[in-house]
């Protein structure tokens, strides 16, 4: 179980625009459950929008008129009858507060109303929404969440993360007839992890190149296009040094075995071996750490195999605990292969 307190932090490490002044003071805030945090995190981050104005963008609209606007539509015009009425069917851009993106936000704001939060929660919400008027609804079944941004749009970016999380917990619970947004689920959490390591030792450990590097494969073949990519999560380089890190986020870290005790998951040691040997080959000092989110369920790790000249470690990262032993298990890992 990860304290709801440590989700938000690990969340304003994942999102940079979530270490903002506006955002600060709820790092002291006590929160009952995920989806109250994200209720906090969404009205504090409309209402600062707010203020800087909502994004708008040039809609395309399809629309008969008595005056012509933009293209007329000869076609449409035909198909409708339109001229009977003395209009035109015309295809035209209006520069709108109705987009994609707000749409998202204001039916994840509706959504949320609906949920386990509190009245005062759902009061800052309902007084929100009144500045969606113009904005309509869309269905979260069908959402395209690949959506696309630009360097100014680092608190849109992290607004509608945030209402993924939501949306996905939410309609996931509504099954059982419930609200009650599910705590963040597998898949959810593993890219969440993932990406806060990979942001943690970006801000914590400037000394350190991280990045989330691609592995080329040790070899020289034209048919080279036919392996597949090495992409890994977290690499952390220095000088010759090289740490590759895989975060893994799994209900069960051992794979259990009838005939004898549970062992590491042997793909994601045939995976990171893979990973170290081929860019060991590069050259300079390559290691590898498998680096697991702690369940409730299972026992801490904290193992070392040299393998093949390279040093490849599996090792729990305790998440319930205070967010300060979180940051100096991860410090203790830096000093561990860079000092």
């Amino acid at each position: 179980m990860i304290p709801i307190q440590n989700i938000y932090y690990m969340l304003s490490y994942a999102f940079r625009a979530l270490r903002g002044n506006g955002y600060r003071r709820m790092a002291a805030e006590p929160f009952g459950n995920s989806a109250e945090l994200c209720a906090a995190i969404l009205c504090r981050g409309i209402s600062a929008q707010l203020k800087r104005g909502f994004q708008r963008e040039y809609v395309p609209f399809t629309e008969p008129l008595t005056a012509v606007r933009g293209k007329i539509d000869i076609t449409g015009s035909l198909k409708s009858n339109s001229m009977l009425r003395r209009q035109l069917v015309c295809d035209f851009d209006e520069y709108s507060i109705n987009t994609y993106k707000n749409r998202i936000l204001k039916s994840t704001l509706e959504l949320l109303l609906r949920a386990d939060i509190s009245k005062q929660r759902k009061h800052e919400i309902r007084n929100l929404l009144m500045y969606f008027n113009d904005v309509d609804t869309i269905d979260m079944h069908s959402v395209n969440w690949h959506l696309q941004y630009y360097r100014n749009d680092e608190e849109y970016q992290m607004l509608i993360s945030i209402c993924y999380l939501v949306v996905k917990g939410l309609l996931h619970s509504a099954q059982s007839g419930s609200l009650r947004l599910a705590e963040f689920d597998e898949p959810h959490m593993a890219r969440l992890y993932e990406k806060f390591i990979l942001e943690y030792y970006r801000k914590e450990h400037p000394e350190l190149k991280a990045a989330s590097s691609q592995i080329e494969w040790a070899l020289n073949a034209p048919n080279s296009h036919l392996l597949p990519q090495m992409q890994s999560d977290i690499m952390l380089s220095r000088g010759t040094k090289t740490l590759i890190i895989d975060a893994k986020f799994y209900n069960q870290i051992m794979s259990p075995s009838p005939y004898s005790a549970s062992t590491l998951r042997s793909g994601h040691l045939y995976q990171m071996f893979a990973y170290v040997k081929n860019h060991a080959a590069q050259g300079g000092d390559v290691s590898g750490l498998l680096l697991y989110a702690k369940t409730d369920e299972q026992p801490s790790i904290d193992e070392a195999f040299n393998m093949s000249g390279n040093l490849i470690c599996a090792k729990t990262l305790n998440l319930n605990c205070d967010f300060s032993e979180i940051s100096a298990q991860l410090d203790e890992i830096v000093k561990k292969f860079f000092m």
